[in-house]
């Protein structure tokens, strides 16, 4: 079995290291820096063993690296989603199955835009990994594995036959959602990261400057958390008018069993995975200030956040918290960079 892993960022390491590792596929990746990367790759575990795999090829072409691939898997993030479909489309064939390895930047609603009707499609809710690169294009860290994953798959008949190979392929069970509405739409990064953005730095402007980077979650605050759990419960009342079933995106106070602002943010200060992360901030002359080009800003409000807020506009559905943090989060990406990414222009 040919899998292509697409990325050459923290889950494209991992997920190609720890498929790779297991020594029953060919593995290769398609990056745009082929030049920088080994075929040796290794994977350090959470419990201080390495997982050591061998890449069948490093490719920058499309055509090279997709050609004769069961599986494509997408480990970009949501501004390069878009591009790289456009580059794959002419070179799949009818039983390549296409899929994100997390569906909440636009997959679904791209993939079903640019490829053939008949190519299956499958994307994961939330990512199988906590990943981090620590020498690019050799070695990585497998920070944290989830109990289970789950995945929605469209375009096919066999659903429970990829399932099942996805399965395999990441070793840990994998549930079949029954929509991908429910893989597309996530409390997840999101409205996690916004929430606490804006606790950090609702009130920052030009000049100020700090000592320190807080731990983005180690230092986790109550305001973060309830803002967390009113951008959810807007989630939450978009989802009852969409063809999916219900609790299948549980509410963060589920997810994270617990019951109030307290418990929830004593709680993500709490995961182990989770320890050692820092805000997103530069280095100045002067101290630190907010980074606001990083990912956490130019992937979650221009894209995760953003899908959220327009579906829930097409439905009729309010979202005052989400519109108060999603704008916030646009107008210092405006502030601070001269062509910042929009809102994506999606029809879904």
């Amino acid at each position: 079995m040919k899998i292509c892993i697409c990325g050459g960022g923290n889950l494209g390491h991992v997920v190609a290291g720890f498929v790779s590792a297991q020594h029953r596929y060919e593995v290769c990746v398609l990056t745009r820096h082929p030049g920088r990367w080994k075929k040796d790759i290794i994977v350090e575990t959470p419990d201080g063993g390495e997982l050591r795999g061998e890449l069948d090829g490093i490719y920058s072409e499309a055509a090279q690296a997709v050609s004769g691939a069961d599986v494509v898997l997408l480990c970009l993030p949501g501004y390069s989603i878009r591009e790289i479909l456009e580059n794959i489309k002419n070179c799949l064939s009818p039983s390549t199955a296409v899929g994100s390895v997390v569906s909440n930047t636009g997959f679904f609603f791209e993939a079903m835009s640019i490829l053939p009707p008949n190519i299956p499609l499958f994307g994961f809710q939330r990512v199988p990994f906590i990943s981090r690169t620590v020498e690019y294009g050799s070695r990585a860290r497998l920070m944290g594995y989830k109990d289970s994953l789950s995945v929605a798959i469209e375009h096919t008949d066999d659903k429970e036959g990829l399932r099942e190979s996805l399965e395999k392929m990441l070793k840990t069970p994998v549930h079949l959602l029954n929509s991908f509405y429910e893989a597309s739409l996530s409390n997840s990064n999101p409205l996690l990261h916004p929430s606490r953005l804006y606790d950090l730095w609702c009130d920052w402007h030009e000049g100020v400057t700090y000592d320190h980077v807080p731990l983005f979650y180690e230092e986790w605050t109550e305001r973060a958390a309830n803002l967390y759990m009113a951008m959810d419960e807007e989630l939450q009342r978009l989802l009852e008018v969409l063809p999916i079933e219900p609790g299948s995106i549980p509410s963060v106070l589920e997810y994270y069993d617990s019951a109030d602002a307290v418990s929830l943010a004593r709680k993500l200060r709490s995961i182990e995975a989770f320890k050692g992360i820092k805000a997103p901030m530069k280095k100045t002359v002067d101290g630190y200030v907010p980074d606001f080009q990083s990912r956490y800003f130019t992937e979650d409000f221009s894209y995760g956040l953003a899908i959220v807020r327009r579906l829930a506009n097409e439905k009729g559905k309010s979202t005052p918290v989400m519109d108060q943090v999603y704008e916030w989060g646009m107008k210092m990406m405006v502030q601070t960079h001269p062509d910042p990414p929009k809102g994506r222009e999606l029809l879904v």
